[in-house]
Formats: structure tokens, sequence, C-alpha cells
């Protein structure tokens, strides 16, 4: 079955059409002009501002015209990671696969991050089966590398005061807050050095990890694989004069990283000791991620001498600043059980041109002073191992209104449809809201959407009898704001 015959058909239709089209972050031109030509198709009114966000309009059904306007949102750009490095995202489709309940990709992230969302509000705009009131829906660019769609959103670009944000990952649930969010980058300069001649060279690989998202599966205590690869030096440091000659992993701020390699030396007499402590090492990580790590793979071999490694003093800095950096849940909330308040994401480690390394963490709060305490103790880890450290302006928290009026809507519709009481929460995810917030303070806002797992992984995949549920819930709360008045 291919995925565009699944129910309900108008969605998944275009959830297959949003497949084929690449959208990185950063790189929204193909996607945009998709959007645009639907719009076109469909005679629907659309409008764009400077930074490339795009708004569909559709007028209130015949009798509905003085209900509140809505606003359904969703992001354009997905997280591209894929278990085959030439994997070309820029310009490849997402081959998806139907497993079952489940639909998932071929080896890369499925892009239901947020492409379910973008089809549902689509499919609202051109279905005729409900009634409802003036609908717009909002397209942001490049959520998942910085929210800059939001941040930038132009003059003029909505007009509602009701935002229903399509960017949740699970049935029955509907969120009211979200944590705040800031980068925080250390950039090494080193120099290179000739590598020592009388040194055997290893590359140490740390794959096949679960990764996943750095807010929604942090609590999930996952192996980081630029902690392991980090670890696994510093012991050998411990022993051992070692040169590091490269060091690369993970990717994306917003995942944990799945996969990471270093390439490292040490004196030939002690070449055999390093193969004993890896194999005492991978039985110490098995035992600490049994049942958690079914797929992880660590493997050393050999390799040729390289022709320059980084200097000494450098690589000791590099080693120690990243074992010791922090990294998962740093505290709980006390206000919402299960709520992860504060946590770190070591997410990059990457050899960027002859003579730096740059580090990219990734830092979440819902507490807004916390979030830059989290923060600044990473930059005092980078600090002190002589690296140069910056922050990016970060993004606020959505603080939870358990008095929101679209917040009752939506869960009554919920209980009205399949008879269960949905979950009022809050998430520990980045969301756009709270930047909404910041330029238009009289949103009345919920997220929600289908069942999601692992996301920002190539496990990603997308329930299918939650997709259905979900744009029922859409339409009756639709119907619902339609049936009142301004």
């Amino acid at each position: 079955m291919n995925v565009k015959d699944l129910k309900p058909a108008i969605v998944f239709e275009i959830f297959d059409e949003i497949t084929r089209v690449p959208r990185p972050s950063k790189k929204e031109e193909k996607i945009r002009e998709y959007l645009l030509d639907f719009a076109k198709k469909h005679n629907l009114g659309v409008r764009t501002d400077k930074i490339g966000n795009v708004v569909m309009t559709k007028p209130a059904t015949p009798g509905h015209e003085n209900a509140p306007t809505v606003i359904m949102q969703g992001h354009m750009d997905m997280v591209c990671e894929s278990n085959d490095k030439n994997f070309d995202f820029e310009n490849n489709p997402i081959t998806t696969i139907v497993d079952g309940e489940w639909v998932r990709a071929d080896g890369t992230t499925l892009g239901a991050d947020n492409g379910i969302g973008m089809a549902a509000s689509m499919a609202a705009l051109i279905d005729d089966s409900f009634e409802h009131g003036p609908l717009e829906a909002l397209f942001t660019v490049d959520e998942e590398t910085g929210m800059t769609g939001a941040n930038n959103i132009g003059d003029g670009m909505i007009n509602g005061n009701i935002l229903l944000n399509l960017d949740s990952e699970d049935d029955a649930e509907i969120f009211i807050g979200c944590a705040g969010g800031v980068d925080t980058t250390a950039t090494f300069t080193y120099n290179r050095s000739f590598a020592p001649k009388d040194f055997f060279y290893f590359r140490i690989n740390v794959e096949k990890g679960l990764g996943g998202h750095s807010g929604g599966d942090i609590h999930q205590g996952r192996a980081n694989a630029n902690k392991l690869v980090a670890r696994f030096l510093y012991n050998v440091m411990l022993q051992h004069e070692v040169s590091v000659a490269e060091f690369n992993g993970g990717n994306l701020r917003n995942a944990i990283p799945r996969a990471a390699h270093a390439v490292f030396g040490v004196h030939t007499a002690n070449k055999e000791s390093v193969r004993v402590a890896l194999n005492k090492y991978i039985a110490d990580i098995e035992a600490e991620y049994a049942g958690v790590e079914p797929t992880l793979e660590i493997t050393l071999e050999s390799v040729d001498t390289p022709d320059f490694t980084i200097d000494s003093a450098t690589s000791r800095n590099l080693i120690l600043a990243l074992y010791a950096a922090p990294h998962g849940v740093i505290s709980m909330s006390r206000d919402l059980e299960g709520l992860v308040e504060t946590s770190t994401n070591l997410a990059a480690v990457k050899m960027i041109d002859d003579n730096r390394i740059l580090i990219t963490t990734s830092q979440r709060s819902s507490v807004e002073s916390r979030k830059w305490d989290i923060a600044r103790r990473v930059e005092a880890v980078f600090t002190l191992a002589g690296a140069e450290v910056t922050h990016s302006d970060g993004y606020p928290g959505w603080t939870p209104n358990m008095k929101s009026p679209i917040m009752a809507i939506a869960r009554d519709a919920y209980k009205e449809l399949y008879n269960v009481t949905p979950a009022i929460k809050a998430i520990h995810a980045g969301l756009e809201c709270g930047l909404f917030l910041t330029k238009f303070p009289n949103l009345d806002m919920v997220s929600f959407g289908p069942t999601l797992r692992d996301v920002h992984s190539p496990a990603e995949r997308m329930h299918i009898p939650a997709v259905e549920k979900f744009y029922e819930q859409l339409k009756l709360i639709l119907t619902k704001v339609g049936n009142t008045t301004k």
C-alpha cells in the first residue's frame, strides 16, 4: 500500500506530495514553490514575507463570517538525518514505507515533523465537508535550526487571535506550554603538528545509536555518540600519551548524536593495551545501555598514520572538555509531573577547516533563568579548556494558561469525538508559540498532533490511525470556533 492510499485520503495525498519535495532547513525554496502552486491551484488567498514564510487564507463558510479567524500553523523544514551518508536531501524525495499501522521512511527521517501538520492545514483549507469561520494557514521557515521564520514573521502576515500549532507528537494530548532554548557554540583553534612516526593510529567509531529529538527524547537516557568517543579517549589518556588527528560527530543542534568517530594515536608499544581497553569499554557500555540502545555499535580499527594531528595541548583540552561537558536532563519540573524542566545536548563536533573545531550544544528550559544557567555552565567548561564561546539569541518558552478558551474547545472536541479526555501538558521541546507571543501577545494557542515516534532520526515513524483522529479533531475545533462570534 502507498501512503497516498491511506485514510483520510485528503490528508495523506497531500502528505505524500510533501515528502516528494526537498525541504532542508534554510533551503525551503522548493517547498515554498509547492505551497504557492497549491494555493493557486485551489484558488486560495496567499501571501509571503521577506523571510520566506507563507500564509494561505480561505473565507468563512457562508453564515460564519463573524466567527473569529483561526490560524493553523506548522513549519516547512525538516530534520535531515540518514543512515546513508550520501543521501542528498536537497534533491532527493523521501521514500515512504507503510509498515503495519505506521508510516516510516527508507533509512531517512520521514519529515512527518512537521509535514503532517502542513498536510492537515492544507487539507482543511480545501475540505468542503465541514463548516468553519475565516481560516489562515501559516507555514514558517527554518524552525528546526533557529526558528528564524517565527522570529521574523512579517507585519500583517496573520490576523487572527487563535492559533493552532500542529507540531506536537502524541495523540490524546494537548500542549499549552513549551521550553525556551538557546544554542551555545565553542570553537577551538589549533596548530597542525606533524604526526609522530613512532605512534600507532586507530579510528574509534560509535554508530547506530537511536539518537532522537533533543527535547522530546532527552529523558530516555539514550547514548550520546560524542560523549562515548570522548569518554574512551579520556580513559586512554589516563594511561598513555594520546595524539588526536580527527574528531567528528553528530549533526544537528536539536538531535541527539547517533554517530561519532575519532582518529587518534598512541605510542606503538601501547597499541595492544588500547585494544584491550576497548573490549572492556564495550562491555561497560553494553551493560550501561542494555534495553536502551539495542543497535549501538562501537568498533576500533587501525588506520594509516595521518599527515598531521592536532597540537598536543589542544588535543588534551578537547578531550577534557568533551568528557566534562554536561549532557542530558539537568532537572525535572516541580510543577508538572514527568516534565523535564532543564536539559542540554552536546549536539555536534565538527572539524570545519585546517585549524578549527566547532562544538555545538543546545540548552532548553521552561525556566528562563535556568536556561541561561545551564548555557553558562557549558560556556564555563569550554572557556576553561581554551575555546572561544558564543551564545545564540535563543527563543522564549511558552507559559501555560490553564484558562485558555481554545484549550477548552480543543479538549472538548477530542472528548466529544472519542469519549476520552485528553491530557493537558507542557512539552520540553521548543515550539514556535513562545516567539509568536512576543509579537502577538493576544494570541490564544494550543498545540496538538498525531502520534510520532523517534523524530529527528531515521527511525522516525507516524501512527496511521492517529492521523485520522488528529484531522477529525482539527475539523471539529474549526467548526466549534466557527459557531462562535468575535
